[in-house]
């Protein structure tokens, strides 16, 4: 028997994606145009794969991407996975597939990967099922554009105490942070009192002021008023000389005795 071609699996780069597209229009009815591939690599570089072969040609891919559309946890997608007729049975479709949902999971932390298959591709659904231990999730009808069925399959790619050790996690950093926000929240509250109480102490102390300043300004006012009667109410003294209580008293004049 020949021996198996070398086949190298890496991760794709821009310069794959017309290669991408060849092997995609060879091996399945679902095409795409070539800005597609550029949407996808320059959103999820970590989940697009190429397989090669001993002249550098691609001979298989896997396009994946994440989906969060339905506002749960983050989940992987498996946009599109061929492999070249003369590469196949070479266990390449699920290596390039483990290198998929290992950047699902270092890189994007998903819980779980979907997928899409005709109901008529037994072969993909049979390596789906068996070989990478996918389960039906759901049937959609007339997904493909001819108006074919597909399969929604999905696989857990965290174990259940593993989800549920992350839940605790996520639950724990949730409340913290809520905590943070409440401490927050009352050190502003606190801030606002304080600025209001100074506020209002400075207006009291204002007010006592001008208070103050106001008493003042009426003493002094009533003060100049009482001296003002005072001095108008007090006999001038007498202009001529020698009358005053002195020379003339009781309108007699007195005569001194020689």
């Amino acid at each position: 028997s020949l021996p198996l071609p070398m086949v190298n699996i890496r991760q794709a780069t821009v310069d794959d994606l017309p290669a991408i597209q060849h092997c995609n229009l060879c091996c399945l009815p679902e095409n795409y145009q070539l800005k597609y591939y550029f949407y996808h690599i320059l959103s999820w570089p970590q989940l697009l794969y190429v397989a090669e072969d001993y002249d550098g040609r691609v001979v298989g891919y896997v396009l994946a991407k994440m989906d969060d559309e339905d506002g749960d946890e983050p989940h992987g997608h498996i946009t599109s996975l061929a492999v070249m007729r003369s590469h196949r049975k070479m266990g390449l479709a699920t290596n390039l597939m483990e290198q998929a949902k290992r950047g699902m999971i270092e890189t994007f932390d998903a819980d779980y990967v979907s997928l899409h298959v005709r109901q008529s591709n037994t072969a993909a659904f049979h390596l789906y099922s068996k070989t990478l231990n996918f389960c039906v999730h759901d049937v959609e009808a007339k997904y493909y554009a001819d108006g074919e069925d597909a399969y929604d399959m999905r696989l857990p790619l965290k174990r259940p105490e593993e989800r549920r050790r992350q839940k605790k996690r996520e639950a724990a950093a949730r409340a913290q942070e809520l905590e943070k926000t409440r401490k927050e929240e009352e050190r502003e509250r606190d801030s606002r009192r304080d600025r209001h109480r100074r506020h209002k102490h400075d207006v009291v102390s204002t007010d006592q002021r001008d208070s103050e300043t106001r008493s003042t300004i009426s003493h002094d006012v009533g003060a100049s008023t009482v001296h003002d009667s005072e001095t108008k109410a007090s006999p001038s003294p007498s202009v001529f000389p020698g009358v005053d209580g002195g020379g003339v008293r009781g309108g007699k004049k007195k005569h001194r005795k020689k």
